[in-house]
């Protein structure tokens, strides 16, 4: 290689140290990190926060008062003549209606709902490790791929595929952060409604549905969570002999 590259010494030492360093992580991950969270997030799925059976308890209080009702009479409607042409005028009025002003919320800051706050919290810690720890192995796994020869390509199609697993559950990882960004805007949008339109009750009862919907997809991805743990433990362990010896010492006697 030093005749076709010319390398600097000091930098090629750096990057065997760095190689080092994410061959010891990464194999201490895969032996430790991923059963002992599985098995974390195991109980975690078993605790009482994720196990609410009746979704109610779950609802939130807007802080969002109903304002009193306001009737608007008109003192010179008593003409017949001019009778139909005003309730076409009244009807038109309604259409163009476009709710309340609102210019702030009479008791302070509409909150969150608490205890969804409270569990994604605990959530989010938990879907950045997993992102963090499998660019790990994956940067471990691609660091041991060989260089491209003809033939005995067995071990090193089982590198690449557990790559794309590794790679896939990555991107499971993000998605179930940009799930929870989407969840928060929702809910703004919905409590705007609320504030804008406080007499549709339907508003109301959409902010209830969309708190109970994140409820069970917080469930949901904790499970994912734990299973992508308990998958990418066993695929990596059960093809770790190819993972690290992609090739055997005597391919060239073969070929």
């Amino acid at each position: 290689m030093s005749a076709l590259l010319k390398l600097d010494g000091e930098i090629t030492k750096k990057v065997e140290m760095f190689k080092e360093r994410i061959s010891a992580e990464a194999e201490d991950l895969v032996a430790n990190l991923f059963p002992q969270k599985l098995s974390e997030l195991d109980t975690f799925l078993q605790e009482e926060c994720l196990n609410i059976t009746d979704l109610v308890g779950l609802h939130s209080d807007l802080n969002i008062p109903i304002p009193e009702p306001v009737l608007i009479t008109n003192s010179h409607d008593n003409a017949l003549d001019n009778h139909q042409g005003k309730k076409r005028k009244i009807a038109a009025e309604e259409e163009q209606c476009e709710g309340t002003k609102v210019y702030a919320f009479l008791n302070g800051m509409v909150q969150s709902n608490p205890k969804l706050v409270a569990l994604i919290e605990r959530i989010k810690p938990e879907i950045r490790t997993l992102m963090d720890k499998c660019n790990t192995v994956k940067m471990w796994i691609q660091l041991m791929i060989p260089k491209i020869e003809d033939g005995n390509n067995f071990g090193v199609s089982v590198q690449e595929d557990t790559v794309a697993e590794l790679r896939t559950v990555e991107g499971e990882a993000a998605s179930f952060l940009d799930q929870i960004s989407r969840y928060y805007m929702s809910r703004a949008k919905l409590v705007s409604k609320v504030a804008k339109y406080p007499h549709v009750e339907d508003y109301r009862r959409t902010v209830d549905e969309l708190d109970e919907k994140e409820y069970l997809s917080l469930r949901i991805i904790v499970s994912e969570l734990r299973n992508h743990y308990v998958i990418l433990h066993d695929v990596i362990t059960k093809n770790i002999e190819k993972i690290k010896k992609p090739r055997s010492a005597n391919t060239d006697a073969l070929y």
